[in-house]
């Protein structure tokens, strides 16, 4: 996952011209956020502590006391801080100082005439600038914050997702039972790092079944219902190799070959019939038996292995890690298989309408002012989904609360300006924007016409503050577009702003 963050470049100390602005922002309701220790704990999935006891050991299965410690190896040192906590002694910038830097910047042509922000103190919440803050504006994959952080509430960061095999009504027959692990691999050169695997299911199928050779494969993706694309996708989403069908079961993401580079690729246009052809060569069944059908109840006799019988089962990595792989990637398919699993927490369908209803309960649920969410999706795909500026700050200035613990794996996986994932080339060489170099760490949208960035941001003065832009008219492209976003949270980094 790359080097500690304490690796990263130093920001530049560049800071950018000022102007005065309009009247103070409106306050918001204040959430009682601390941040500090916890972002420690929360980049603990770049391989720095993962494997040592304490939360993040328990989320991943780890078992403190069967390491090497309990055969008398020397432990190791202590793991270095990745990210210190925030400087609460830091100046806080003050509202007029941070308008008179953010003003000439939002008010930009190449972001268009609707630039919706919200900035705001991770420590005391209070908020700095606002403009449009509480409006609903397209997010795009900006989304992905709000199911991070709505699944990790609502399943815990341990929870992991099944993919069963049961004896089917005949003689032979092998219901595979899709959980909605999108990440299922068919063998060890799957796409995700530590991927449950088809290979390992076909072995316990096969000893399971002792002397009894399998003859078909049925496919049972009913846990989920409804549209396999999303509403307010664009037409050349299911093909343009961002998104495809969501459907139960599947292998790499739906991707057609799990070797391709991270970004777009091909997808299978029926992702669980190719599943379940995979798992029938594995078992050594005819792929021309493979169909779609339902697994039968539990029988309480009958032939051996009774119908329903359970004949083996593996299981995806732990949320924590799924929601770290889907905003370091922006995967769309895994964001979409995590915003079901909110639904079925909650006892809703796990449909588009499903996820959707069941992410509005959960952010009502934790406190925030739901009615500033309206989602059709858990990618950011739709453009029918609505989020207001001053709700991401909110669920980020949450998810650092330690209040909150297990909504920390949301910050894993930001990609940091000038460093990685898509902010990767970011921040380098635009002008204007070298002070947000690893001072940067935010998860980004883009749809034609829509950019945007929400996350953290460490001022000039060590101080720590939460930012989201939102922009849903843009009149130029993603050249023009994406540099003028990164000079805003570029300018935050590079000032005190008191």
């Amino acid at each position: 996952m790359g080097p500690p963050i304490s690796a990263l470049p130093a920001p530049a100390d560049a800071a950018p011209a000022s102007a005065p602005g309009p009247a103070a922002p409106r306050r918001r309701r204040r959430l009682p956020v601390v941040l500090a220790a916890v972002l420690l704990l929360v980049l603990a999935s770049v391989g720095v502590v993962i494997t040592r006891p304490g939360p993040v050991a328990g989320w991943l299965g780890d078992d403190a006391g069967s390491g090497p410690n309990a055969v008398g190896v020397t432990p190791e040192p202590a793991p270095s801080d990745v990210l210190g906590g925030p400087d609460s002694n830091a100046p806080v910038p003050t509202p007029d100082g941070v308008r008179a830097v953010l003003d000439p910047l939002v008010g930009v042509a190449a972001l268009g005439d609707r630039v919706n922000v919200s900035v705001a103190d991770v420590i005391t919440g209070q908020t700095l600038f606002a403009k449009g803050a509480d409006d609903g504006t397209v997010p795009a994959s900006v989304t992905k914050l709000a199911t991070a952080v709505t699944v990790l509430a609502a399943r815990g960061p341990g929870y992991r997702i099944p993919t069963r095999a049961v004896a089917g009504a005949k003689a032979g027959e092998v219901v595979i039972i899709g959980g909605g692990d999108p990440t299922l691999a068919i063998n060890k050169k799957g796409y995700y790092p530590g991927a449950a695997r088809l290979d390992d299911l076909a072995a316990q199928v096969r000893t399971a079944l002792g002397g009894t050779p399998p003859t078909s494969v049925t496919v049972d993706g009913s846990v989920y219902s409804g549209p396999v694309y999303g509403p307010g996708w664009d037409d050349d989403i299911p093909t343009g190799g961002s998104g495809g069908a969501v459907t139960a079961l599947m292998t790499d993401g739906a991707r057609t070959d799990p070797g391709v580079e991270h970004g777009s690729a091909p997808r299978f246009a029926e992702p669980d019939l190719a599943a379940g052809k995979a798992f029938a060569r594995l078992l050594g069944v005819p792929t021309d038996s493979v169909k779609r059908g339902a697994a039968p109840p539990q029988a309480a006799a009958g032939a051996s292995p009774a119908p329903g019988t359970e004949l083996g089962v593996v299981q995806s990595p732990p949320l924590i890690r799924l929601v770290d792989v889907m905003i370091s990637e922006s995967d769309n398919l895994v964001a979409e298989a995590l915003a079901r699993q909110v639904a079925l927490a909650r006892g809703q369908p796990a449909s588009f309408d499903g996820g959707a209803a069941a992410m509005d309960a959960e952010v009502a649920e934790l406190g925030l002012p739901a009615d500033e969410i309206s989602v059709s999706d858990g990618s950011g795909l739709s453009r029918l989904n609505r989020i207001s500026p001053s709700l991401l700050t909110d669920l980020i200035r949450l998810a650092a609360s330690p209040d909150h613990p297990d909504l920390a794996g949301v910050f894993g996986g930001l990609p940091v300006g000038g460093w990685s994932g898509t902010l990767n080339e970011r921040y380098r060489t635009a002008a204007g924007t070298a002070a947000g170099a690893g001072s940067v760490r935010a998860k980004t949208g883009t749809l034609t016409g829509v950019h945007s960035v929400a996350g953290l941001v460490t001022t000039a003065d060590g101080r720590l503050l939460t930012f989201a832009v939102l922009t849903d008219k843009v009149p130029g492209d993603r050249d023009t577009a994406q540099p003028a976003l990164d000079r805003i949270a570029a300018a935050l980094a590079g000032c005190g702003c008191g």
